[in-house]
């Protein structure tokens, strides 16, 4: 049995985690292995009543009692600065200290891609963000704020026990996948010291995988080729920043922020895991949201809960669904929220 915390959180992400859990459901009934889900109702609405957002208890009992947490979205226009969206999401990646930020692109069919003459099998690659470090700490501050003085000050703050331990996941997985190059990416050129550390630590932990290539890519050049030959790239291993923002470049190869996953983890942990979307607020309640992120989100979490057969049976219901046009109108289709999730358990139900 595992146990897993549920929250849909605000927006969109209550509709679309909703699906999600039908489609556990339907993936593991007969399986004998039991999902025990608890919903937590933690959101804008529960930040707004109570003044809270997660307390120190609540993430004791997540590290003692959880195998996973499964995010819908957090964010809504009546909490402006979104406080109680970091000290969730934010805080359960330091807090538990997940570590690999994983992002899988992939593309189901090429009429997904805005790229030109690629098949589904070019956009085929995993992004191994770092989670912990990086400009989302925090560290910095403002001077003579207000004035046309102002200076702003924001550290990048890297770790070597930080950046070894990202690089030699990405490395773990390869080998444990079968895949053959690791491409780590950076800005050495204008970020001499922490760019240092990455291409010193890239290069040490590299020499025990001489099975696996290894290559350094500029961010600026990555990025370029990423979209130029897609085909070329297994897996990415880079910082948090450079992670959030390539990671979101290959969610659009592959078809758009409604058919991204992503799992933060820390293997032999306790997991989150969350479509990469935001809580749309302009769509919330509508029955238009896409459900195909947050079922392959669920792929992720069940892959995470060593049962790599349910996980794939979640995503070849996807797949099958967008070949034969049962999608939302994000995707090119006619069905709702609710019909879109329904789709899938039909077919999840008819793989038993």
């Amino acid at each position: 049995m595992a146990k897993v915390a549920v929250i849909p959180g605000d927006g969109v992400g209550k509709e679309v985690t909703r699906e999600a859990v039908k489609a556990l459901r339907a993936v593991t009934e007969g399986t004998g292995f039991e999902l025990d889900l608890v919903e937590w109702p933690h959101g804008a609405d529960r930040y707004l009543e109570t003044g809270e957002a997660i307390t120190d208890a609540e993430f004791a009992d997540l590290q003692s009692n959880y195998q996973a947490i499964l995010l819908g979205a957090l964010g809504d226009s009546r909490v402006p600065g979104n406080e109680h969206a970091r000290q969730i999401l934010l805080g359960m990646r330091f807090r538990l200290d997940l570590y690999v930020n994983f992002r899988p692109v992939r593309l189901f069919h090429e009429r997904l891609t805005p790229l030109r003459d690629k098949q589904a099998e070019d956009v085929n690659f995993v992004i191994f963000r770092e989670n912990t470090e990086g400009v989302y700490v925090g560290m910095g501050g403002t001077f003579k704020q207000g004035t046309p003085d102002e200076v702003a000050i924001q550290e990048d703050v890297n770790t070597r026990k930080g950046v070894e331990r990202i690089i030699r996941a990405a490395f773990e997985y390869a080998r444990r996948n079968g895949l053959t190059r690791v491409t780590m990416s950076d800005k050495a050129n204008a970020m001499e010291f922490a760019g240092g550390l990455w291409r010193r630590v890239f290069k040490l932990v590299a020499a025990e995988y001489a099975d696996i290539e290894s290559e350094a890519l500029y961010v600026d050049m990555l990025a370029m080729d990423m979209v130029r030959r897609p085909e070329r790239y297994q897996v990415i291993v880079t910082g948090n920043l450079f992670g959030d923002i390539l990671s979101d470049l290959g969610a659009q190869l592959a078809g758009g922020l409604g058919l991204s996953p992503s799992g933060n983890i820390h293997p032999g942990r306790i997991g989150l895991f969350e479509p990469v979307h935001g809580s749309a607020p302009d769509i919330a309640g509508k029955d238009l949201a896409n459900p195909f992120a947050a079922t392959l989100t669920a792929g992720l979490m069940m892959e995470h809960l060593g049962r790599p057969a349910e996980a794939a049976k979640l995503e070849d219901a996807v797949r099958a669904c967008i070949l034969a046009g049962e999608a939302t109108t994000d995707l090119g289709g006619t069905l709702g929220t609710q019909a879109a999730g329904d789709a899938i358990v039909r077919r999840l139900v008819a793989a038993r």
